[in-house]
């Protein structure tokens, strides 16, 4: 059974269609990678899931739950944990009061997301402002993690990172994986990276579900058409 559901779904900017009939299902415990070139409609995919976008048409569905009428705090509350493209840390609280800002009951608590990023733990007293882009980053993953989610989506979480810390936080997501039993909706560029923890992948075009099926089903025609530069 599908844990997240999305049928036909179209979206609107104002007067401008920013998606066409989108669909795809990702089931617990599954890692689906949501692909395509920049502007096709990734993040606004996104956005209608975590009801920050209004849906004009098809169906939304998490956990059997009809997300089309709920605020993005209902949805939160359902099991929808966001990562969001660019941080978005609250900078002059500190990594501790950063993380349990949107905490809810379960076993993600600080002791458990500081074991999966150690810095945490020794920056938890440090404004999230003087922390390093990395840390900001392990940081918004690890405050999406204390609102114990069933659904993880991660937009672009290792975009504009350095080699090192970029590695840093796909183990974290490799660990996830092999661990944690949640679902996992990623956004990012590597295609090697997301091979080894991708179970299968959707891409868009000009807001449209153009390709889906299992990762390892990707070939370098369709990765040449849809996803390279």
């Amino acid at each position: 059974m599908s844990l997240l559901t999305l049928s036909d779904v179209s979206a609107f900017y104002g007067a401008s269609q920013a998606l066409f009939d989108v669909s795809l299902s990702l089931a617990e415990g599954e890692v689906m990678a949501l692909m395509g070139r920049n502007g096709m409609g990734k993040t606004t995919t996104i956005k209608v899931i975590c009801r920050m976008l209004p849906i004009a048409g098809g169906d939304l569905r998490f956990d059997g739950h009809d997300l089309r009428p709920l605020p993005s705090h209902r949805a939160a509350r359902l099991g929808i944990g966001l990562v969001p493209e660019g941080r978005r840390c609250f900078p002059n609280l500190t990594v501790r009061e950063n993380l349990f800002a949107t905490a809810r009951p379960g076993e993600w608590e600080m002791e458990r997301v500081t074991g999966l990023f150690p810095r945490l733990e020794e920056r938890r007293n440090q404004s999230a402002a003087t922390l390093s882009g990395g840390e900001q980053q392990m940081l918004a993953i690890a405050r999406a993690l204390m609102t114990n989610p069933r659904l993880l989506i991660l937009d672009e979480a290792t975009e504009g990172l350095a080699p090192l810390v970029r590695q840093e936080i796909w183990d974290a997501i490799r660990q996830l994986k092999l661990q944690s039993g949640m679902a996992i909706l990623i956004v990012d560029k590597s295609l090697r990276e997301l091979g080894t923890i991708a179970d299968r992948a959707v891409i868009l075009q000009r807001g449209s579900t153009v390709w889906s099926g299992h990762f390892g089903d990707l070939d370098e025609t369709v990765t040449n058409a849809y996803v390279g530069v």
